[in-house]
């Protein structure tokens, strides 16, 4: 009598392996076209921040072009001092063409009222000066690290990235997320299971006003947790108050008694007069929740 589960079990892990092979080809064929990509462009500034996605990209632009490739990373009051030193020591590490720069967005007006496409004027006044930067230096064209899956998310900033004609070769390529950090992984690149990061101008809620001090308590409290131990973390500033977002796994440490005298303390020095936990969590953006059903203006 033949056993038809066996049949069955080696069926099923025939398909999962006909499937990691397919993906494992498609992942392959994606990162060929990124390098082609990449080399058909002659020359590229990358708009380069330190996190996942810009450093893949900062990476194999450099590992094709040479010193046809600069990495360029904007420093201004909600850029933390963490990732600069970050992006400095990916640089040195790597053999990037780095550059610093300094942007000025906090000085728009437009910016500091902090619309719901508050990125667009931050993105305007990087791409202007990336685009000066290029024709000043004979580059051809300027990259950015948006990847396939920060399509389907509010970003007034890829409207600033058409005006400006600033690539994004991880979209054209179809990369997401994942297959970018997975091709960081294979790289041996330090970034490629680094948390999301954003600038800590989006800590404030929409329509409080973005000011040069919010930004230095929201960069102090920031430190405060990594200090403590913590990896995956927000500071919301709103006003008085302080939300204090945790991964999952984090978060039953973060409620601890002991650990919520320390918050306390630490977050009532920096000038709050209420310290929060949210009970959901870190996610992504969680800024954007408040946009469902309504919409701030748009200046």
């Amino acid at each position: 009598m033949i056993d038809s589960s066996m049949g069955l079990s080696y069926s099923n892990r025939s398909g999962r392996m006909v499937a990691a092979f397919t993906e494992q080809m498609e992942l392959e064929h994606k990162e060929r076209a990124l390098r082609h990509r990449l080399q058909s462009l002659g020359s590229v500034i990358v708009a380069f921040s330190g996190g996942v996605d810009s450093a893949y990209v900062a990476y194999v632009a450099t590992q094709v072009l040479g010193d046809r490739a600069l990495a360029v990373t904007a420093d201004s009051p909600s850029y933390p001092a963490v990732h600069k030193r970050e992006a400095l020591e990916f640089a040195r590490r790597f053999g990037l063409h780095h550059l610093i720069i300094t942007t000025d967005e906090i000085r728009d007006e437009r910016y500091r009222r902090n619309p719901t496409n508050r990125c667009y004027y931050c993105k305007t006044e990087l791409y202007a000066k990336l685009r000066r930067l290029a024709e000043a230096r004979g580059f051809a064209a300027i990259c950015d690290g948006v990847n396939a899956d920060d399509l389907g998310d509010f970003r007034p900033g890829r409207q600033a990235a058409r005006e400006a004609g600033v690539i994004s070769p991880l979209v054209e390529c179809r990369l997401t997320k994942a297959d970018v950090r997975e091709l960081s992984r294979r790289a041996g690149l330090p970034t490629w299971d680094k948390p999301a990061s954003a600038c800590l101008a989006s800590r404030i809620p929409y329509g409080m006003e973005v000011t040069v001090d919010k930004l230095k308590v929201i960069e102090r409290g920031e430190d405060i947790l990594r200090q403590l131990g913590f990896k995956v973390f927000r500071v919301r500033h709103h006003g008085d108050i302080v939300r204090l977002e945790f991964g999952r796994d984090e978060l039953p440490r973060a409620m601890s008694m002991e650990m919520a005298e320390r918050l306390t303390k630490a977050f009532k020095a920096l000038g709050f007069t209420y310290v929060t936990i949210d009970l959901e969590g870190y996610r992504s953006g969680a800024l954007n929740e408040t946009l469902k059903g309504r919409r701030l203006p748009v200046l």
